[in-house]
C-alpha cells in the first residue's frame, strides 16, 4: 500500500461514514479564470479543478470513440468527466492504490459505461502495446519510482499518433537551486515523497527518448494560485495541521517562481523508440 497522508486522511475518514468531499472528483490543483481573486471558497476551487481536468484532456486532443487509459487514476475523477463529455470512449484507469480503486467504483458506479479499474504501477502498465488513443496522467508522475519508465510505458501502450496528456510540477531554475528552496521552505511529506522535477527542456528530451513528441508545454503556475488559499481552508477545516503546513510551503516555492506548474502533451511518432 501507498503511503500519502492527504489522501490516507481522506480515505479513513470516509470509511469511518463520512461523505466524500466535493474536490475528490479531481483531487488536483485548479485552472483559475481570475487567478488575482483568491477568494478560498471551496466551490470555486472544485470547478477550477475540473476546469484543469479539461485543460489536459483537451491538450491530448481526447475525441468521442477513443480509447483512454488515465494513469494515477485516484478516484475516476478525470474518466467520469470524460464520460459525461465524450460518448463511446472505452475507459480504464490505473492506480497502485487499491483503496483508491474501491472508492472509485463506489463513486462512479455500474451499467453499460461502467469504467474499468485495475491495480497496477505506472512504470508497468497492464496493457498490450499499441492499444491506447490517449494515455493521461494528471498530477501524479511526481509519486512514481521513475518518469523515465512511465514515458516508455506509456509511449508503448500508444498506438501510433496516439497521445500522452499529463500535468506536473516542473523547476524553474537548477536542482541545486531547486534544493535549496525546498529545503528553506520547510516542504514536509503530506504529499508524500516526490521525485526531483523536470525543467521544460528535461521533458522535451524525455519524450523524444521514447519516440513521443512534443505537441503542448503550458505554464498554467499563475492560474493555480487561488488553489493555496482554498486548500489551506479546506485542510484547517478538517484539522490537518500538516495539510495547512505543506500547502504554506508549497506556496512559497510557487510565487518565489522556483516551482512550476505545467499542463504537456507529446504525440507518439509512427516506428518510434516507443513503439
Amino acid at each position: 500500500m501507498v503511503t500519502l497522508p492527504y489522501i490516507d486522511a481522506e480515505i479513513e475518514r470516509m470509511d469511518a461514514g463520512g461523505e466524500p468531499p466535493g474536490y475528490l472528483r479531481h483531487f488536483h490543483w485548479g485552472h483559475y479564470d481570475d487567478p488575482e481573486d483568491l477568494d478560498d471558497d471551496p466551490k470555486r476551487y472544485f470547478a477550477a479543478a475540473e476546469s484543469m481536468t479539461e485543460r489536459v484532456v483537451a491538450a491530448g486532443h481526447v475525441a468521442d470513440g477513443r480509447r483512454v487509459l488515465d494513469v494515477g487514476c485516484g478516484f475516476g475523477g478525470t474518466l467520469d468527466h470524460i464520460r459525461g463529455r465524450n460518448p463511446g470512449c472505452r475507459l480504464a484507469g490505473v492506480n497502485i492504490d487499491e483503496r483508491q480503486l474501491q472508492w472509485a467504483r463506489r463513486l462512479m458506479g455500474d451499467g453499460p459505461d461502467a469504467v474499468s479499474f485495475v491495480t497496477a504501477d505506472g512504470c508497468q502498465l497492464p496493457v498490450a502495446s499499441g492499444v491506447c488513443d490517449h494515455v493521461l496522467a494528471v498530477e501524479c508522475v511526481f509519486h512514481f519510482p521513475s518518469r523515465k519508465r512511465f514515458f516508455r510505458e506509456a509511449s508503448r501502450a500508444l498506438a501510433p499518433g496516439g497521445t500522452l496528456a499529463l500535468s506536473d510540477f516542473l523547476m524553474g531554475g537548477s536542482v541545486t537551486t531547486l534544493a535549496a528552496n525546498v529545503q528553506s521552505a520547510g516542504l514536509g511529506e503530506w504529499y508524500g515523497r516526490s521525485a526531483t522535477p523536470l525543467t521544460s527542456a528535461g521533458y522535451e528530451r524525455l519524450g523524444r527518448s521514447v519516440g513521443l513528441e512534443l505537441l503542448v508545454d503550458e505554464d498554467v503556475t499563475q492560474r493555480t494560485l487561488p488553489t493555496y488559499p482554498a486548500l489551506r481552508r479546506l485542510y484547517r477545516e478538517s484539522g490537518s495541521d500538516a495539510g495547512v503546513t505543506t500547502v504554506d510551503a508549497v506556496e512559497r516555492l510557487a510565487r518565489g517562481g522556483g516551482w512550476q506548474y505545467h499542463v504537456l502533451a507529446f504525440r507518439k511518432v509512427a516506428d518510434g523508440p516507443g513503439s
